[in-house]
C-alpha cells in the first residue's frame, strides 16, 4: 500500500486492486479525519479497510471516477457497509447493477456469470461543479469519453497545490480506451483538451490505472494528447 501526500494538506493512501489492477484511494486532509474512497474496485475491502484502521480514517463516501467494473465492484459493499453514499455521473449509474452493459461482447462473454452486482442503498447523481465532502471542495468535471459519465475529481490544497483523480481519461503515458459501450474518441479528445489540457502543469495525476504522474510531465510527452 502506498501513502503519501499530493500535496500538503491531502493524505492519498492508493494501491492497485482486482485482475485490471484499477487504482483504488483513500483520500482525506489528515489521520484521524473524515474520508472519501474513490474507484473501490475489485477485492478493495481488505485494502480500505487497512487503510482505515492505520490511519483511523472515518468514511462518508465512495466517488466514482466511472461506472466500470473494474472500479467499482466494492462499491455496494463499502458504502453499505459503513451506512454512507456512493457519488457517480448519472450516465454512468446504470453500470452499478448491469456491469456487462459496459463492456463489449468478447468481454462480456468472458466475464458473463462471474461479475455480479447490485446498486448501493444510497446513490448520488453527480452534477458537474463543487461537491463538498470529507472538508475537501472537489472540483467535479465530466470528462466524457472513456465512458458517457466519466469525471475526473480535483482538490486543491489550503498551500494551493492541486491533485486530479484522472479515472480513465488519462495516464501516465496513455489516455482510456474509447472502443467500449459507450465510448467515443472525438468526445475524449474534446474531454482532454477541455478538461485535462487546461490544468496547470504542476497538477498532480492520479489515474486509474499505473502510476502518479503530473500534467506538465503528460503535455511534454504523451502523444495521445490533443495538439
Amino acid at each position: 500500500m502506498e501513502q503519501d501526500r499530493y500535496p500538503d494538506g491531502v493524505l492519498v493512501v492508493g494501491f492497485p486492486t482486482g485482475a485490471f489492477q484499477a487504482n483504488c484511494y483513500v483520500v482525506a486532509a489528515d489521520t484521524g479525519q473524515d474520508c472519501v474512497i474513490i474507484d473501490p474496485g475489485q477485492d478493495a475491502e481488505q485494502g480500505i479497510e487497512k487503510a482505515l484502521r492505520e490511519h483511523r480514517l472515518d468514511p462518508v463516501a465512495v466517488l466514482a471516477t466511472h461506472g466500470h467494473f473494474d472500479h467499482v465492484f466494492a462499491a455496494q459493499t463499502v458504502a453499505d457497509a459503513h451506512t454512507i453514499p456512493v457519488y457517480i455521473q448519472p450516465e454512468d449509474r446504470v453500470l452499478l447493477s448491469d456491469p456487462l452493459r459496459g463492456l463489449g461482447p468478447q468481454l462480456a462473454a468472458v466475464f458473463a456469470g462471474q461479475v455480479s452486482m447490485r446498486e448501493p442503498r444510497d446513490v448520488v447523481e453527480l452534477t458537474e461543479g463543487t461537491l463538498r465532502v470529507a472538508g475537501f471542495e472537489f472540483t467535479v468535471d465530466h470528462a466524457p469519453g472513456h465512458t458517457p459519465g466519466s469525471v475526473i475529481y480535483r482538490v486543491t490544497s489550503d498551500e494551493g497545490g492541486q491533485v486530479a483523480f484522472t479515472g480513465d481519461v488519462l495516464f501516465a503515458g496513455s489516455i482510456g480506451r474509447t472502443d467500449l459501450p459507450g465510448g467515443d474518441p472525438e468526445v475524449m479528445q474534446r474531454s482532454l483538451k477541455e478538461k485535462v489540457l487546461t490544468l496547470s502543469d504542476d497538477t498532480v495525476v492520479l489515474p486509474g490505472h499505473m502510476g502518479a504522474t503530473t500534467i506538465g510531465k503528460e503535455r511534454a510527452s504523451n502523444p495521445f494528447l490533443p495538439s
